[in-house]
């Protein structure tokens, strides 16, 4: 397989196996990591607790 990053051995896995309805779900899920991991301990702490 050599050295493929994972971005590109998702995409090879959604093409084959024609999962693309998990790709919103994932791109929302990568977006809330980076929200929680960029404001932590900031002002905006309380908007991401009320999400929850």
């Amino acid at each position: 397989m050599g050295n493929q990053s994972f971005v590109s051995e998702f995409w090879e896995f959604l093409r084959s196996r024609k999962r693309y309805w998990l790709l919103p779900a994932v791109i929302v899920l990568a977006l809330m990591g980076m929200i929680i991991i960029f404001t932590e301990g900031s002002a905006v702490a309380p908007f991401i607790y009320a999400l929850f």
